[in-house]
């Protein structure tokens, strides 16, 4: 057995070995390829640093698949494959980065008379629905915000379809009338 370097794998406690000879050619070829791998990452980047950490990201694959490389002698379009492959996904996970951020700073943040509004909205719809008749009240909580369509509201509350259309027509028509009188100011609570 000759002599055997090891280096340190993708994973803690996981060795990866190579024999001399064959850690050497792997220098080598690092060396040959190090500034091509560089200007492949570069060309998909555009910053220095960024392509610098892909080819050293595509260096370290490397060497962990280098005694399993079929064919030695392909090593730079392998090296090249691998470096671009890597580049696009840490140019589109940039691109996602960016768009969340963008859209976190472009997204309006409410003030406080903006909320304080659509308190005053919310709390006021639920006077109005509390006020509805039972029938209409509970048919439309189990529709419009319980989500449940016709036919289930109409299982439930065992009644016709029918019946639940029209005390839906009912609770809407009422609901509207009355938001728009506390709209205008001219409710009589």
């Amino acid at each position: 057995m000759s002599v055997m370097d090891e280096a340190a794998g993708p994973y803690p406690g996981m060795l990866v070995t190579l024999d001399a000879a064959l850690e050497r050619e792997f220098e080598r070829l690092v060396r040959e390829n190090a500034n091509l791998a560089v200007r492949v990452a570069f060309s998909v980047l555009h910053q220095r640093e960024d392509a610098e950490d892909v080819a050293q990201e595509a260096f370290a694959r490397a060497h962990r698949r280098f005694a399993g490389l079929r064919s030695p002698d392909q090593f730079r379009a392998w090296i090249v494959r691998t470096t671009w492959r890597l580049a696009i996904d840490r140019w589109r996970t940039e691109r996602r980065r960016q768009r969340r951020e963008e859209a976190a700073v472009t997204r309006p943040v409410a003030s406080v008379e903006e909320v304080a509004e659509a308190t005053e909205r919310a709390t006021r719809l639920w006077e109005a629905v509390d006020a509805l008749p039972e029938k209409l009240r509970i048919t439309i909580i189990l529709s419009a915000l319980e989500g449940h369509d016709v036919a289930e509201v109409a299982r439930l509350l065992e009644i016709p379809q029918g019946t639940v259309k029209s005390r839906l027509f009912l609770a809407r028509k009422t609901l509207a009338e009355r938001l728009r009188c506390l709209a205008n100011g001219s409710a009589s609570r």
